[in-house]
């Protein structure tokens, strides 16, 4: 098993590659909603790979100068109840931390919610729609 945190074409190709299997194939999400502009050669991913193959993922994004907002969380069907997304938010709220940021949140679709309650987020929002898919947002400090 080997996780990176890393701006990298690997990084970025790993990420996509978790990403459209998840949420494009599987969830049925529109490839436009999914890949979005924020996908460039300088956001910064998390992904984590079962010996060559890429496993699960999360993006960092800055919310605000103290806000980490931690997105596209996602593992491949295969690789589930093994605690791979666990490994790949907990990998982007260390780097976080050591970057100065405090606080973390997340866009969480329902479906989520209890797994990130179990990395200590908590919901702080009303439902709402992002892509067609019912959302909270779910926050911590870090």
């Amino acid at each position: 098993m080997k996780l990176i945190v890393e701006s990298s074409k690997p990084a970025r190709a790993a990420a996509a590659y978790i990403r459209m299997s998840v949420f494009v194939l599987e969830r049925g999400i529109a490839f436009t909603d999914e890949f979005d502009d924020k996908d460039s050669d300088n956001m910064v991913y998390a992904v984590l790979f079962d010996g060559k193959v890429p496993a699960a993922t999360c993006r960092f994004e800055t919310y605000d100068d103290h806000t980490l907002k931690v997105g596209r969380v996602a593992t491949l069907k295969q690789f589930r109840g093994h605690g791979y997304g666990r490994k790949v938010v907990s990998a982007l709220e260390d780097k976080a931390k050591k970057m100065g940021f405090t606080h973390s949140l997340i866009h969480s679709e329902m479906t989520a919610v209890n797994f990130y309650k179990r990395l200590g987020y908590q919901i702080t929002s009303d439902v709402f729609y992002e892509d067609g898919v019912p959302c909270v947002v779910v926050e911590k400090d870090l």
